[in-house]
């Protein structure tokens, strides 16, 4: 479960990062307290004009089906659970085509014991984490063909089965995927499917074997203090 992270980095070093060409992120800002509905910063390629391009966009984290007819779903996709994704009518269409990577410096999760909740900061002390994700494109059928509100990217972070030193915490986390994994996972020539999913979950083995944490204090207002040891 992720249902909170942070992305310390401006567009240009996300653009550097990822070799990317930009997109629609002027309005980004680093942010130390992302939530589930907010915009992030997300990865993916597109083959639309012949050239496949590698862009980056900003989402809505929550990602919401094109089948769906309204935004605001009863049910939560900001996460999805990586061991059956492909299978799910909400994420299989994104699975095949629509696959995208989620920068973070870092996310977190509680620690829940009786009622008391404990929140920690995880992330890599190598270097920024990179969330496999999924994304889709939902059509707001109020809006006029030319409003260009009418379309609104949403995507989902992936998770697994949280790895041993992890699991004290909370049992699942996100898949951070390895840097050699980032051009098949966002390929447009590969057709994703079940076992795409599980390589990559396969593959994020590493990185989240050097995930470290530490306790941090509730989170309160926006700022890099939230990520702070206590």
């Amino acid at each position: 479960m992720c249902g909170r992270f942070a992305v310390d980095s401006e567009i240009n070093e996300l653009i550097e990062e990822f070799v990317a060409t930009g997109g629609d992120v002027n309005d980004w800002r680093p942010s130390y307290n992302i939530r589930p509905t907010d915009p992030v910063p997300i990865v993916l390629e597109s083959a639309k004009t012949g050239d496949i391009v590698r862009r980056l966009e900003l989402a809505r984290w929550s990602l919401v089906p094109s089948f769906s007819k309204e935004l605001k779903l009863k049910y939560p996709t900001f996460n999805a659970r990586s061991e059956d994704v492909a299978s799910k009518a909400s994420y299989k269409a994104s699975v095949v085509s629509k696959r995208a990577i989620i920068p973070a410096s870092g996310y977190y999760e509680w620690r829940t014991v009786g009622k008391a909740k404990t929140p920690f900061y995880i992330y890599d002390p190598s270097g920024d984490l990179a969330f496999a994700a999924l994304y889709s494109w939902w059509r707001n059928h109020e809006l006029a063909d030319d409003d260009p509100a009418r379309w609104v990217l949403t995507a989902t972070i992936l998770t697994m089965p949280a790895v041993p030193h992890l699991a004290e915490i909370h049992d699942r986390n996100p898949v951070p995927l390895p840097r050699d994994f980032w051009d098949s996972w966002l390929s447009t020539e590969i057709a994703g499917d079940q076992s795409l999913v599980d390589a990559a979950v396969a593959a994020s083995a590493e990185v989240a074997g050097r995930l470290d944490f530490h306790q941090v204090a509730p989170l309160g207002e926006n700022g890099p203090q939230l990520i702070e040891a206590v």
